[in-house]
């Protein structure tokens, strides 16, 4: 019996220890080939070289924050460290010489002293950093310019980010550009995100691998609210469980800052505060979704806090839902997202009324969705139509302030070849389900007690 009880553990601790492998991989970079993949097609698309920085040590507060890098850097690279660039030359232009390597990774020498609180990096001296990032040539940063200087004189424009909607804090975009256009004064410096958009837009089948986990974590925590969800609870409360299990089941952090708003906060649309209690009769809106792998989801549900809607309520989630539907039956390849948004309004617009009798097309006041990826809200050009392999939001919603009445029903959708899938699929969306999965959390809570 001992001996059976004996293998019976070291199975146990085997699966245990093989589960956390899984999970701590899954939570790793792609393959290096991923991301060689991608800067060839960016090289492929430009007639000169591409220079770009990752967020450098400024976005970084060491033992108070975590560091999480630059999506454009990130998506071209792997790299998820500090104070790194990036340089892609393209083919020679009409015959000019440039015998260098096509792509090269400028790397921070190592800092012995930060190590022993951070732990190893990969330094540009390391015998082994060729492997670790997939670049060919690794250099140290500080022969990035001297490097640009030469490529410059073979190429008469160079391409990197350049400042588009106002950044927060550091600005980093403003800096680097200005850093560039100083190093080559002489050549024309031309922006580079519009391609970069262009190529984040159509997501690889090992991206929508990651996407999918996050969105899997984020039902998960929605189904969780949806158990135990009651009057009484404040806001916060309801946020800090389904961070619980979004990071229990591998998301590196939140997708963004979590909204829970009860009563007439369901009508803020980015209600941050989280400290107002939850009150008998409210409806809840919870928008909460983890990232995993760098990859963000982003849902929506809104709920009864009691476990029943009233009539009227009922009654708006139903043209929610509904303007949800109708724009939804419409996702596939060549829709625009204007063409959405349209099918989504009008359908709010002629389905039911406010207090005063007035049609509730105002109340809307939002964008149908957006792109996913490694931003919650990703770049996306609106003026294409959707693709196979991009990922979109569907979040009608309906706010009336003096109800205290707001519903905002949120899922992701991927654009297949033939239409769309839905990645939440788990997730309940009509009223009657909601209830129903509310009544059964009800009732295991009170058989527990």
């Amino acid at each position: 019996m001992k001996r059976r009880a004996a293998v019976v553990r070291g199975i146990l601790l085997l699966l245990l220890v093989v589960g956390a492998t899984l999970m701590v991989e899954a939570r790793f970079r792609q393959p290096n080939s991923e991301y060689q993949a991608r800067r060839a097609k960016l090289r492929g698309m430009l007639d000169g070289p591409v220079v770009l920085f990752g967020y450098t040590s400024k976005h970084y507060g060491g033992e108070v924050s975590v560091f999480f890098q630059d999506e454009n850097f990130y998506y071209l690279t792997g790299y998820n460290e500090p104070d790194a660039a990036l340089l892609l030359i393209p083919e020679r232009p009409n015959g000019k010489a440039y015998g260098g390597p096509n792509e090269i990774l400028y790397l921070p020498p190592r800092d012995a002293r930060r190590a022993k609180w951070e732990g190893p990096k990969v330094g540009p001296e390391d015998a082994n950093a060729s492997e670790k990032t997939g670049f060919e040539t690794v250099r140290p940063f500080a022969a990035l310019r001297e490097d640009l200087v030469a490529v410059a004189k073979v190429f008469p424009a160079v391409y990197t980010a350049l400042p588009g909607r106002e950044e927060n804090g550091y600005p980093h975009v403003a800096t680097w550009s200005a850093w560039v256009r100083n190093a080559v004064p002489n050549n024309e410096v031309n922006n580079v995100t519009p391609m970069l958009t262009t190529l984040r837009e159509v997501k690889s089948a090992g991206e929508i691998a990651l996407l999918q986990k996050a969105v899997d974590a984020s039902v998960d925590a929605q189904l969780d609210a949806m158990k135990h969800m009651k009057p009484g609870l404040y806001e916060y409360q309801v946020a800090a469980r389904m961070q619980m299990i979004h990071e229990t089941e591998g998301c590196s952090r939140e997708a963004y800052a979590p909204i829970v708003g009860a009563g007439f906060y369901s009508t803020v649309l980015h209600y941050d505060t989280l400290d107002n209690e939850i009150k008998d009769g409210d409806v809840v809106v919870i928008d909460v979704a983890g990232e995993y792998g760098g990859y963000a989801a982003d849902i929506t549900r809104t709920l009864p806090a009691n476990g029943h809607f009233t009539a009227r309520q009922r009654e708006i989630y139903n043209i929610v839902l509904g303007a949800q539907n109708a724009a939804l039956d419409a996702v596939k390849p060549g829709v625009l997202m204007s063409e959405l948004q349209g099918i989504a309004y009008q359908y709010i617009n002629t389905h039911g009324h406010d207090q005063h009798g007035g049609t509730l097309g105002k109340y809307f006041i939002h964008g149908l969705g957006h792109g996913l990826g490694l931003d919650v809200h990703d770049p996306t050009d609106y003026q294409r139509p959707l693709r196979a392999g991009m990922a979109i939001t569907d979040e009608p919603g309906i706010y009336i302030p003096e109800e205290n009445l707001g519903v905002r029903i949120e899922d992701d959708v991927l654009i297949t070849e033939d239409g769309h899938r839905l990645m939440t699929e788990k997730l309940p969306r009509t009223a009657e389900e909601v209830e129903k999965l509310m009544a059964e959390g009800r009732e295991r809570a009170e058989n527990r007690q």
